[in-house]
């Protein structure tokens, strides 16, 4: 265990967690620390009189984050005013997502989408309504309108047809386009590291890394082909090129874990995609091949990936991003698969210190189309 993380946990160790909360410059350390007070001057600052004077917890959601509802009830001035009776928020309260969101970083990056990108982009993606991180103890919390009855969210079962996939494409090209190779990346205004050093950080942070998602490799021989497992040994070095590459392509703003179940379908039929804690400074390719593989059954990718591809960029053209080939497309495409396998193969062995993000139905199934498409175009001989 490094000095960062063991600060952390002394940290977390001397809290009083349940310590109340009661105006919006504190961040909650947990669920239960928070106050009808701390709500009011949360949601109630633009009405006059109005006042949070109850709430209730939803049963809890953990994964990479602590997800809850939190159901609202307020005096008759917020009543009258039409106040949302129900927020969504994600938080880091448990040790463990505590622990591996700040040492990568992630709610943090979470918490600059949603406070100085989101409010840039026309794309359809979740609207906070508030959001804070707390540097001494790394504790954060963002809460975003319930979209409970207008969405649909996706998991690996959901059936996905060719105009939901070109609506993935083109919401994505609402993230990428707007801030391609823009002069802001990397000041405050766009503050998220590159995805090359978030790789290096990560694995350099959880030395295990490589060891467990090799393990999680052989673990998972039965959802691969024979000849893909036979090449075991070829895949963490083709890992590291994936993520090294970025060094060297034109960056954007990346969401970086687009797999579906952080997709939604508006009741209207469009797609919008949540959850920004990887978000990173790289290469579109990566969210592109990321999206196709993880969306579509391995058919489905097989008939309609390459239009698919064809149709994103000439929505990143419309949108000013000059026209690449379809061939210069792939060869980026096929070299990102590998950093995409490596998100799910640490997700079904997650190294010590890591949370339990998925269901493990879930993760088998991602990693069968991840699998079958790293065989489809040749990722590792794509270096």
């Amino acid at each position: 265990m490094n000095d960062v993380a063991t600060k952390i946990i002394d940290i977390y160790d001397s809290e009083n967690h349940d310590a109340k909360v009661t105006d919006s410059s504190q961040v909650p350390t947990s669920y239960e620390s928070i106050t009808p007070e701390w709500l009011t001057d949360v949601l109630c600052k633009e009405v006059d009189g109005a006042k949070v004077v109850a709430l209730r917890l939803d049963a809890p959601d953990d994964g990479s984050t602590n997800r809850r509802r939190i159901y609202v009830d307020y005096n008759d001035a917020g009543t009258q005013a039409g106040l949302p009776k129900s927020v969504f928020c994600k938080s880091t309260a448990a040790l463990e997502t505590r622990l591996v969101s700040a040492m990568s970083q992630a709610a943090l990056s979470e918490v600059n989408f949603y406070t100085k990108v989101r409010p840039l982009l026309k794309m359809e993606a979740p609207t906070p309504l508030f959001s804070a991180y707390d540097h001494d103890n790394h504790a954060s919390i963002i809460m975003m309108r319930d979209l409970q009855g207008e969405v649909t969210f996706c998991n690996e079962r959901t059936a996905m047809d060719w105009n939901k996939v070109a609506s993935q494409m083109n919401t994505l090209a609402d993230l990428h386009a707007p801030f391609y190779e823009s002069p802001l990346l990397g000041t405050d205004a766009i503050p998220f590291q590159t995805w090359a050093d978030w790789w290096r950080n990560m694995t350099a942070i959880c030395p295990d890394f490589e060891v467990y998602c090799d393990k999680a490799f052989a673990d998972s021989e039965a959802l691969m082909s024979p000849e893909l497992y036979r090449r075991r040994g070829e895949v963490w070095k083709a890992t590291v090129a994936s993520a090294e590459r970025h060094r060297e392509l034109p960056h954007t703003i990346i969401h970086c874990d687009v797999h579906l179940k952080n997709w939604y379908c508006t009741n209207a039929g469009k797609m919008g995609v949540s959850d920004f804690q990887c978000i990173t400074r790289g290469h579109w390719s990566r969210d592109l091949i990321y999206t196709l593989t993880t969306a579509l059954t391995i058919e489905d990718r097989r008939k309609w990936e390459k239009d698919l591809v064809l149709y994103y960029i000439e929505r990143m053209a419309e949108r000013g991003v000059p026209r690449i080939t379809a061939d210069e497309a792939w060869t980026n495409m096929r070299q990102q698969l590998m950093t995409v396998l490596a998100f799910w193969t640490i997700t079904l062995r997650p190294a010590p210190g890591m949370p339990d993000m998925q269901p493990e139905a879930t993760t088998t199934a991602f990693l069968r189309r991840i699998y079958a498409a790293v065989e489809d175009h040749g990722s590792l001989d794509s270096f």
